[in-house]
């Protein structure tokens, strides 16, 4: 058995299981069933796992493709990403299956990874760059001119507030005249 950690907040992390099943038993065992049984997720050992994310590739059907090069395109890792492990890859056969971050549902779990299920490797794509806090400078502080007030932020919350209060005066007249 083999233990990998998901950082629910990771966005960049593939991971590549090997399948060690016949071909006739390959959809039975990764799809999920009508009754919510689900094979794939307890080999895995995973608590939340989406379907939509899952991903079970034949390696015959890539046909000329090494599949360190399907996994470099469809999942944007960088051909150095797989570095020394590409060959590793490219000379599996059979079935494998493809979990993307977006497999785990942003949740963090240990996966208790079992058979027919083996872990082939983890590689991360290039990392999404953050976004820093906003810059603040004094001498960026100040009031715009040549506009009307109506066109600016304050004059239009000026005008909203006026508006609304005119509504409320217009119903208590209503209401003073019905009564």
């Amino acid at each position: 058995m083999t233990q990998i950690d998901i950082n629910g907040s990771d966005n960049a992390t593939v991971h590549l299981f090997h399948l060690d099943l016949p071909p006739q038993a390959v959809e039975r065992f990764t799809a999920m069933a009508g009754t919510g049984e689900w094979p794939l997720k307890y080999a895995l050992g995973a608590t939340k796992l989406r379907p939509g994310f899952v991903e079970t590739v034949d390696v015959r059907d890539l046909g000329a493709m090494p599949l360190s090069q399907y996994m470099s395109e469809a999942y944007d890792l960088p051909a150095k990403a797989l570095g020394a492990d590409a060959a590793r890859v490219d000379a599996l056969t059979g079935h494998v299956v493809i979990l993307p971050p977006q497999a785990f549902e942003s949740t963090s779990q240990t996966l208790n990874v079992n058979t027919p299920l083996r872990h082939v490797g983890s590689w991360s794509s290039a990392p999404v760059k953050a976004r820093s806090a906003s810059l603040r400078s004094t001498s960026a502080e100040g009031v715009l001119s040549g506009g009307t007030e109506a066109s600016s932020t304050g004059g239009l919350s000026r005008a909203i507030l006026i508006t609304a209060l005119a509504l409320v005066a217009l119903v208590v007249l209503v209401l003073v005249l019905v009564l």
